[in-house]
């Protein structure tokens, strides 16, 4: 039986090698993928992944190959993003503790997140949480989205992040504990050699800022806590951090890796791969 796998998409813009990368490695195993978006909009790729030509200021040279922006374009003006599971629709909207009638309410919200997790094991193997500047806005804070990662994670199923995807899995937390899943973990994730030092913008907004408006990598060393790592790997080509069951890709270069990675967990057992043990 083929794995199953599910793929989150922010709203604002996804950069397109990102979803390529892993899901053209998805498909050569043979697997299946289901889109996901926070309210069932179509996902839309960043302008400047789809441009050979455009210069990725930190690294001062194209990050996207000719061949690289002809799939990324032919996925985008496809029908297969059209549409998408809807997380609002699907996982619940955790309550104010304010609301005057909070404790049935919250009672209704943990029975839904039950059957949430019944759906999850009987339909999906596998996460990914797909990168770019558009996750900074609708997936890193998003209840729904952690509740989602939570349900994997409290089943043992893995869990795959890129870029600032990542940043999801750092504010995942566990509402009575408050600690991050992460939390003793390796992990890596956007260093902030590589983050911009202006014009991150987003699809479907006029908002274009400086520097994304927090450093991923300080929030990964914080959330990973002293028995923990991040790990950025600055000045080595790529960096994808397996520590199971968590598998992460740092920025563009991985999409690829961490696909292959995430197809090593589920195939042949993988738990550990990318740091000194």
């Amino acid at each position: 039986m083929s794995k199953r796998i599910l793929i989150v998409l922010s709203e604002y813009g996804y950069w397109g090698e990102e979803l390529v990368g892993p899901l053209e490695t998805f498909e050569k195993a043979g697997y299946q993928v289901t889109f996901a978006t926070p309210t069932g909009k179509r996902a839309q790729a960043l302008p400047p992944s789809m441009d050979p030509h455009y210069i990725d200021p930190p690294l001062g040279r194209s990050v996207t190959s000719p061949e690289t922006a002809v799939k990324v374009r032919a996925l985008d003006s496809s029908s297969r993003l059209d549409s998408p599971l809807d997380l609002s629709a699907w996982l619940p909207e955790r309550p104010y503790r304010s609301d005057s009638n909070f404790l049935r309410t919250f009672e209704a919200y943990n029975s839904r997140l039950e059957r949430v997790a019944e759906e999850v094991a009987d339909q999906y193997d596998a996460l990914l949480i797909v990168g770019g500047s558009g996750p900074i806005v609708d997936l890193a804070n998003n209840q729904r989205v952690h509740d989602l990662i939570l349900a994997f994670h409290r089943l043992d199923l893995p869990i795959a992040a890129e870029c600032y995807g990542v940043a999801a899995l750092a504010f995942a937390r566990d509402q009575d504990a408050r600690t991050s899943i992460i939390r003793g973990k390796r992990v890596t994730g956007h260093c902030i050699e590589y983050d911009y030092k202006d014009g991150t913008g987003f699809l479907g907004t006029d908002f274009v800022i400086g520097p994304p408006p927090y450093p991923l990598e300080y929030i990964l060393r914080d959330a990973t806590g002293p028995d923990g790592a991040y790990i950025g790997n600055f000045g080595k080509e790529t960096s994808v951090i397996v520590d199971y069951p968590f598998i992460t890709g740092r920025s563009t270069p991985d999409s690829y890796l961490t696909g292959q990675k995430v197809v090593e967990v589920l195939e042949q057992g993988l738990r550990r791969w990318g740091f000194a043990a």
